[in-house]
C-alpha cells in the first residue's frame, strides 16, 4: 500500500501544477475548478492510503523480491448478492431527476433512499445471511 499511497500523492501534485497552469493560461473557472477538485480527490485517496500503510502490514506489492503467488490467499469478506444498492442508485436517480424537473419529486425519493440504507446496514441481521 506504500507504493500506492505515493503513486496517488505525486499524481496530486501533477494534477496540482496542471490546475495552476490551466487555470493562469486559460481563464475558465469551470475547468480549473474541476482539476482542483480532482487534486483535492487525489489527496484524500493518497493519504487514506499512505495511512492504512503505516498501520497494515507490508504486503508483498511493497516488496521488491515478492512473487505473484506472495499475495495469495482470502483478502476480505465481500457480499455475494445483496439488492439494496439497486435501491440506493433508483433513489439517487430520482432526487436527482428532483433536481431537474422539481423538488416534489424528493418526497418521493427520500423513502426509496431509505429503506435501500436501512436494508443495506442491517442485511446480515435477518434473512438467510444472519449467521455470516
Amino acid at each position: 500500500m506504500k507504493f500506492q499511497g505515493k503513486l496517488f500523492l505525486w499524481l496530486a501534485a501533477f494534477i496540482l501544477a496542471m490546475a495552476i497552469v490551466y487555470g493562469v493560461w486559460s481563464h475558465e473557472a469551470v475547468g480549473t475548478t474541476a482539476l482542483f477538485m480532482s487534486f483535492g480527490l487525489t489527496v484524500m485517496i493518497g493519504f487514506y492510503l499512505a495511512f492504512t500503510a503505516r498501520r497494515a502490514d507490508t504486503g508483498a506489492m511493497d516488496r521488491e523480491d515478492a512473487d505473484v503467488a506472495d499475495d495469495a490467499g482470502e483478502l476480505g469478506f465481500f457480499s455475494p448478492h445483496s439488492w439494496q444498492p439497486l435501491a440506493l442508485a433508483s433513489g439517487g436517480a430520482i432526487f436527482f431527476l428532483a433536481i431537474i424537473f422539481g423538488w416534489w419529486l424528493a418526497y418521493f425519493s427520500a423513502p426509496i433512499i431509505l429503506i435501500g440504507l436501512f436494508g443495506w446496514v442491517f442485511e446480515y441481521y435477518r434473512g438467510e445471511s444472519r449467521t455470516q
